[in-house]
């Protein structure tokens, strides 16, 4: 498969190197592969730390900025970022208020976090930590013990991260993020798969004709496999997947999100497709996100993420954010 990259080897470098260029708002560590916003540590903001594989952009260095992220820590592709990275993230953008590290997930995320927690407060550093794990396809998977984190990752940094830039205390915004990741869930399709720099073909089969319905973000297997079926017919099983689990739901926040090889044409057509499905449920929408912002390389497919949405959590959603993936009210 042709890639647009230089060797395997330094492709997330690189990568770090073009985001640099692109975003001069932002202050990116090449070496030691940290990404954070050039006016941090911000004096008594609780700052917010997340990170994980290279693959999945723009999560998560595409989400550093106001209004969301403080630092990102970007690991090789589909590896978790070390414990030094983190460390170092939580030392830059630490004003005394606390750092609040999202973590998704994944086994190896979440024991280097939480290594990275000890040594942080070993150095004088308040760290309050979340899981999220929002998925519903499968109750475990090739890389977790319990539900993957995915697509209420953009969720719980966007809304956090408002908390935070508000001036809440690491407590709220910790109880923030914790209330938004038991309001989300998630459910993602794949009708191709990815392929890694380093292998330089596709990670998992899956035959012409066939799609993965419940697939997570490293290709992991889902639910089942099915001959390839319509939006509406994708949208309907999505949609249901999510809410036999979420239960009944008032308004809520939907996000739409691309894998990384679906075109907007089809995700805008996909997306038309679970409002429907919502709207014959008699959940209504009160903010929508379409695109790739969840990503698993170059994939095809697309997964639905819910959020239950109340006064509060629609004011954060709404609150400024200027990042290189979301920018709006300023």
């Amino acid at each position: 498969m042709k890639m647009l990259i230089n060797v395997p080897e330094t492709v997330v470098a690189d990568a770090l190197r073009g985001l640099a260029a692109a975003h001069p708002e932002l202050t990116v560590d090449v070496a030691n592969r940290i990404v954070v916003r050039r006016d941090a540590p911000v004096a008594g903001k609780v700052a917010l730390v997340s990170g994980g594989g290279s693959g999945h952009e723009p999560l998560h260095a595409g989400f550093v900025g106001p209004g969301m992220l403080s630092a990102a820590c970007p690991g090789e592709v589909f590896t978790s970022p070390v414990p030094d990275q983190m460390v170092r993230a939580a030392a830059a953008v630490d004003s005394g208020a606390g750092v609040l590290f999202v973590v998704k997930n994944y086994t190896g995320d979440v024991l280097n976090f939480r290594m990275a927690a000890e040594l942080a407060e070993d150095e004088g550093v308040q760290v309050a930590q979340v899981l999220v794990d929002d998925d519903v396809a499968v109750a475990d998977s090739l890389h977790t013990a319990g539900r993957r984190g995915t697509g209420a990752t953009l969720f719980v940094e966007k809304l956090a991260g408002a908390a935070a830039d508000e001036g809440a205390p690491l407590e709220r915004v910790e109880a923030v993020a914790r209330r938004v990741n038991a309001a989300s869930r998630s459910f993602g399709v794949a009708l191709s798969a990815c392929a890694t720099p380093a292998k330089g073909g596709p990670t998992f089969d899956l035959p012409p004709g066939e799609l993965e319905l419940g697939v997570g973000i490293h290709g992991e297997p889902g639910r089942e496999r099915r001959p390839m079926m319509t939006a509406r017919e994708i949208a309907d099983t999505a949609v249901d997947a999510v809410l036999d689990d979420l239960g009944p739901s008032g308004p809520v926040l939907l996000l739409v999100n691309g894998m990384g090889g679906t075109p907007l044409l089809e995700l805008y057509g996909f997306g038309a497709e679970v409002h429907r499905a919502l709207a014959e449920r008699g959940v209504p929408v009160a903010r929508t996100l379409v695109g790739n912002y969840v990503t698993s390389l170059d994939m095809a497919g697309a997964s639905v993420t819910l959020c239950r949405a109340d006064e509060e959590l629609l004011r954060l959603w709404d609150a400024p954010v200027q990042t290189p993936a979301l920018r709006w009210g300023r």
